[in-house]
């Protein structure tokens, strides 16, 4: 067998040889830090998640209905009379989170070693495209099920886009299809969700991955490994990428599968945070939800729309703000000006920063899940004492929110002043283990 399996590969690299050369290229004799730790999983099980969310996808499509009559009963079909169907929903709902989630420690990572800083600000621009795309693709999807949080996520985030001057009412038509959400725009979402934006999203990740290989990784020192060569020509701190980092990452992919198995077997729903109760209930255009919340990925740019008061009846600045706190993290590589990439010899400024700013967004996250009028709703009389207070405070999720805002921007804002004046440790001539 073995002759005959090396006999197929001569054949094929005869004829094809650039994929042999692809290989040592990507893989064999591409040269990574040999100090890579536990942050440094959630590249490939980002990579892991793609590959699971177009498998399921694809078979899910084969027995849904993008029509405003159908599309919620097939909904329902896949889970009840499609054999395996309630596993490929619970797979690609499960699925959808999980990307977030390992997404935003990939970048949570980059933050903490300066993975965006020079010579790799193209690897950043690359994985921020992603990001934005992956946004899009989540969104598009959220509709699908056309249920009653599905409908009225999307109705609430189409009229945002008419807040903006000028263009927004014809830019929220265009978006919908018509003038309310209905069949035509489930139809362009359908479309956008499994055609357009996955091929978006492929094309983005192959460019992320090849401007990485270019420049090569970085590491929890920040050390570029290529400046110290043998005479061979190959990094004194490097090691090949396969078979050790492919062995390696296979570790973190079974235990990421576990967790993610365990959730999808017994608490998909994971209390109404990865698949909402109201959603289990059918698209009604005439009876809106008591509380309109959008996923929880989405929850921290959510609470900055609604903590930036309006303007004159507008909802833009809130709109504008939440558009400014995703494309800010572009310019993440031009105003870091510290003289060390790694947070290992990073001063105290930039690290209670970063600090604050994770606090901050995790606040932001939970107080865009919560209804804001939570605070007044007690049995107590105005003319008390207590109830004079509470409804004195009623607004403090609103300003608790204002607070993080200010705090999400600042981290950015004032970068270029306390990165520059950060006390800072010597950096190693070769990285640590």
């Amino acid at each position: 067998m073995a002759s005959r399996l090396q006999a197929l590969w001569g054949w094929f690299d005869a004829r094809m040889p650039s994929v042999a050369e692809q290989w040592k290229i990507h893989a064999s004799e591409y040269y990574a830090p040999k100090n890579f730790n536990f942050w440094y999983f959630f590249g490939s099980l980002a990579l892991l998640v793609l590959v699971i969310q177009i498998v399921s996808g694809i078979f899910l499509t084969m027995n849904y209905k993008p029509d405003a009559s159908l599309a919620f009963g097939s909904v329902e079909y896949i889970m009840r009379d499609v054999p395996g169907g309630w596993l490929l929903r619970y797979i690609h709902s499960t699925g959808a989170s999980a990307f977030f989630i390992v997404v935003y420690l990939h970048m949570f990572r980059a933050m903490l070693y300066g993975s965006y800083r020079e010579p790799r600000e193209l690897v950043w621009i690359f994985g921020v495209l992603i990001y934005l795309t992956l946004m899009g693709e989540a969104f598009f999807g959220y509709l699908l099920p056309w249920g009653q949080m599905s409908y009225w996520g999307a109705q609430v985030i189409v009229n945002l886009f008419g807040t903006v001057p000028f263009i927004g009412p014809d830019l929220a038509l265009w978006i919908r299809g018509d003038y309310v959400v209905s069949d035509a725009t489930l139809n362009r979402f359908f479309a956008l969700h499994v055609i357009a934006l996955p091929l978006v999203l492929l094309g983005l990740v192959v460019a992320h991955l090849l401007a990485l290989h270019d420049v090569g990784s970085n590491n929890p020192d920040g050390v570029e490994i290529k400046k110290l060569k043998d005479a061979n020509g190959r990094p004194l701190d490097g090691i090949p990428f396969h078979p050790y980092y492919t062995v390696k990452d296979l570790v973190g992919a079974v235990v990421f599968l576990a967790i993610f198995c365990f959730i999808m077997f017994f608490t998909p729903e994971v209390g109404g945070y990865f698949l909402e109760h109201n959603n289990f209930i059918p698209a009604d255009p005439l009876k809106t939800p008591e509380h309109i919340a959008p996923v929880w990925y989405f929850t921290p740019y959510y609470s900055i729309l609604r903590a930036v008061p309006p303007l004159f009846n507008s909802q833009f600045p809130g709109v504008l703000a939440m558009g400014v706190a995703v494309m800010i993290f572009f310019f993440l590589p031009w105003i870091d000006r510290s003289p060390v990439k790694s947070i290992r010899y990073r001063g105290p400024l930039y690290k209670s920063w970063l600090a604050a700013f994770v606090v901050v967004f995790v606040i932001l996250g939970y107080l865009g899940i919560e209804s804001t009028t939570v605070w007044g709703q007690f049995p107590v009389g105005e003319d008390s004492f207590v109830g004079r207070y509470i409804l004195d405070t009623k607004d403090i999720a609103t300003w608790a929110a204002r607070v993080c805002t200010v705090v999400y921007f600042l981290f950015f804002i004032l970068m270029p002043w306390y990165t520059a004046r950060d006390r800072v440790l010597p950096v190693p001539e070769r990285v640590t283990v």
